[in-house]
């Protein structure tokens, strides 16, 4: 069965929770990402003798496996990585710096030994076999790791997660600087803080060939094993990666080190507002005459980063680079070198960011969009506020898939939207705002005001200009207007009908049921024409590119919708992708469409049952195939347990209470031959064993009539639960089997259509059927709040207020005071 992304990431988050707690997250990566790399080095060895790394005989990860349990299995592990070192000399110093035998870190004696032979379980497990990985595996692969460089990143915190750029931050930059336009191999990439190098792939996978030149530099030699590694993982092995201080000793130079080397594409986020960054470097005596625009401040790196970037670029060059959003106004040294740079009209976009994107720092940022190329025939400069456009998630805020999309289509199509985006005029910002660029002063991103009217307070009413501020509905539902609100006045409207009844009103329309058919056969069409294409995804497919060609037609399909956002429709497939189709289509581009069942462990305790399941079509999806009356006896008699359980709570309620005559009811019986009293009612509730024991002890007296009957009552709601139960178990067990006997004889067809129809397309459909209920929510949300804003006057609220003070005063006077 194919790897699934998620079970690799499992698999791979499982070692980190091994050595959690030993050290932070900044120590464990590295022991986690090494074992990763030799674990991948030494399957892909196993079958590809030309494998790019050599793997010496005594020294893979299959002899890391023999060390399990030993006492020197630390040192005996250093042995096997510095034997992988020495035999490949670009691996020296890169994978051989962690130490496995340090017991500051992975405790003492047996602590150390249970620990590693833990950690070399977890990468012994088959879904972390990659022997039989392609080129697309691989892809996998790299995404786990980049998935590790993430989380690692958040549990580092506060800056110690500079290492690792977003991968939405990198994926947008990739995309606006034009990379997808690269065809040769021949084209160079260069990151000069290129960190684990993530940013860099992201540019690599846009580009339209299999390779292109990536050079990367990165100060912190731990780091730089990281981007070494990642490259590898990433099926870029040729990716050059040097260590050392960029702006001070900048490896990448020409013409005996009085040049710097120039590059097709260069992109960055270096360290932001670095106050050490002239650390080693004497600006004014640059021989790379980085500073010719103007010296940046001593105490702020921000412009001396940019300042490469934009010196390693080519005359024809393209790049980009993450900066705060403090160079697009501050003043003093920073102005001087702002308005050479727009003067050399070099800017082609900026885009602002939300704020806490990023790892090691609160604060918004924004992505300079840098191109020389256009440069004689630029105009103006076009900008992007993006920075409301996120999702929380957890202590970060994060872009979603809606927002990336957004970013990338509008800037690409140069496409102005109010309050979003324009191409602002270089006289505009030359002469008007004196070579200001912060983003405020050209796009008004601010919410609309919500004016009280002083008069409707007064007087009653809902202001007219409030009605019409919601036009772009009444155009779209006139009726629904007219059901809503009449006129009183020249300037005033009232609700027709009542508050509760505003969201049934519009519900009611005709408005919105012509809407919501035209809306709904949108996704018919959709689905009509995606239906044969995702029934006939062949062997091979890379999924990355399934999903964008998918979204891309989704967004067309929906481009015209009134009042329903497209990228809305399209961050709900993206949602459903990452969720669950991902992990289809990576499956059925391995083995094709299958019912074929795997098995898997389920441990309940100490007990362990195997389970078999298949990987794409879930049991429930057979079930209401092929198996509908049985599913349908299931739920009745879910139902009836449900209703039995909540009578049985009911009852024990009412009868257990100190008023109740089954309170201190108590039954006398012999067990073992002694005589044992005991009460019915207990803290856990009646106990239907000593009910049955009192009825048979007092049913033929007449005095305890009430107390027998109300235990009668009780045993048979207890039988009728027990019945349902019983009856719902081998419903259940019958169900299971059924579908497990059926998987084997599913045709081709039948498991296409599971799979895309009542699987895939139904799924999204449901979802976004929920938009348009969303839709009407937010409308019947904002009509109500402004009814109950001025549902009573300021003379009514007083009267109100005199009433509800005299009957205080009454009610007091009553008590006596």
């Amino acid at each position: 069965m194919a790897k699934k992304k998620s079970e690799i990431y499992g698999a791979l988050w499982e070692a980190c929770n091994e050595l959690r707690g030993s050290m932070d997250a900044t120590q464990y990566k590295d022991y986690v990402l090494t074992l990763l790399f030799m674990k991948y080095i030494s399957d892909k060895a196993k079958v590809d003798k030309n494998f790019l790394v050599a793997v010496p005989k005594g020294a893979s990860f299959d002899d890391m496996v023999k060390l399990k349990g030993s006492k020197d299995i630390g040192e005996q592990i250093n042995v096997i990585i510095n034997k992988i070192a020495q035999a490949n000399d670009n691996l020296t110093g890169i994978i051989d710096d962690v130490d496995f035998n340090d017991p500051s870190k992975l405790g003492n004696g047996k602590e150390l030994v249970d620990t590693l032979t833990g950690l070399i379980s977890i990468f012994e497990r088959e879904e972390l076999d990659f022997s039989k990985n392609n080129a697309e595996g691989d892809d996998l692969l790299g995404d786990a790791y980049e998935y590790l460089m993430s989380n690692f990143a958040i549990e580092a915190g506060k800056n110690k997660g500079q290492f690792y750029t977003p991968a939405e931050v990198s994926r947008i930059m990739a995309k606006v600087i034009g990379a997808d336009k690269i065809t040769s191999s021949d084209t160079t990439l260069y990151d000069p803080t290129c960190g684990s190098g993530s940013l860099l792939l992201k540019v690599a996978f846009e580009a339209q060939c299999n390779e292109i030149s990536i050079y990367g530099q990165e100060k912190d030699n731990t780091t730089v094993g990281l981007a070494i590694m990642n490259m590898y993982l990433h099926n870029c092995a040729t990716a050059e990666i040097k260590q050392g201080n960029t702006l001070a000793t900048p490896k990448y130079t020409e013409n005996q080190g009085t040049q710097l080397t120039q590059f097709d594409y260069v992109v960055a986020n270096p360290p932001f507002s670095d106050k050490k960054w002239s650390n080693g470097l004497t600006p004014d005596k640059d021989v790379f005459n980085r500073f010719e625009l103007g010296t940046p401040p001593a105490k702020n790196g921000d412009y001396a980063y940019l300042l490469h970037v934009l010196k390693s670029m080519k005359q024809s060059g393209h790049g980009a680079i993450i900066l705060p959003h403090g160079v697009l106004f501050r003043g003093n040294a920073e102005a001087i070198i702002r308005k050479n740079i727009v003067d050399k009209r070099w800017i082609k976009g900026i885009i602002s960011l939300p704020a806490n994107l990023f790892y090691g720092t609160g604060i918004p940022a924004c992505i300079l969009v840098l191109d020389k190329s256009e440069a004689e025939t630029r105009k103006g400069i076009f900008m992007i506020d993006a920075s409301k456009g996120f999702i929380k998630d957890g202590a970060k805020n994060r872009l979603r898939e809606c927002d990336i999309k957004k970013i990338v289509d509008t800037f690409n199509n140069q496409l102005e939207i109010d309050k979003y985006s324009r191409l602002v005029p270089m006289q505009e910002i030359i002469e008007k705002n004196e070579y200001n660029l912060n983003i405020p002063r050209y796009i008004d991103s601010q919410e609309k005001e919500d004016i009280q009217d002083i008069k409707a307070h007064l007087e009653g009413g809902i202001p007219n200009f409030n009605v019409e501020e919601l036009d772009e509905y009444w155009n779209v539902f006139p009726e629904v207007k007219t059901m809503l609100f009449k006129k009183v006045s020249e300037s005033y409207s009232a609700l027709i009908p009542s508050i509760e009844d505003v969201k049934q009103t519009i519900q009611n329309s005709k408005d919105i049921a012509t809407f919501k058919q035209q809306y709904n056969e949108i996704f018919t069409e959709w689905k009509a024409e995606k239906c044969k294409e995702l029934k006939s995804i062949p062997l091979e497919t890379k999924p990355k590119v399934f999903i964008k060609n998918l979204g891309d037609d989704i967004l067309k399909k929906y481009q015209n919708t009134l009042l329903i956002d497209k990228y809305s429709v399209y961050q709900i497939l993206l949602e459903y992708w990452h969720e669950t189709m991902q992990d289809d289509v990576y499956i059925i581009s391995k083995t094709g469409y299958s019912s074929e069942l795997s098995k898997r462990v389920i441990k309940k305790g100490k007990k362990e049952n195997v389970e078999l399941y298949c990987e794409l079509i879930p049991q429930e999806l057979v079930a209401n195939k092929f198996f509908k009356p049985l599913v349908d006896k299931i739920k009745d008699l879910e139902e009836k347990a449900s209703k039995t359980e909540a009578e049985k709570e009911e009852f024990q309620e009412e009868n257990c209470d100190e008023n109740s005559v089954l309170t201190d009811l108590t039954v006398t019986y012999t067990q073992k031959g002694k005589e044992k009293t005991e009460d019915i009612c207990k803290e856990s509730g009646i106990s239907k064993p000593l009910a049955e024991k009192y009825i048979k002890a007092n049913k033929t007296n007449a005095a305890l009539k009430t107390e027998v009957d109300l235990l009668e009552k009780f045993v048979t709601i207890c039988t009728n639960q027990s019945k349902y139960n019983k009856a719902l178990k081998l419903a259940q067990a019958e169900l299971s089997n059924a579908v497990l006997k059926k998987y084997p004889t599913l045709t081709q067809n039948e498991i296409k259509t599971l799979i895309v129809e009542d699987k895939w397309l139904a799924t999204l459909q449901t979802r976004t059927e929920q938009l348009l209920l969303d839709l009407i929510q937010h409308l019947a949300q904002r009509v109500k709040e402004l009814a109950l804003r001025y549902q009573n006057t300021v003379s009514e609220l007083e009267n109100s207020q005199e009433e509800l003070k005299a009957k205080v005063k009454q009610h007091l006077k009553s008590m006596g005071y």
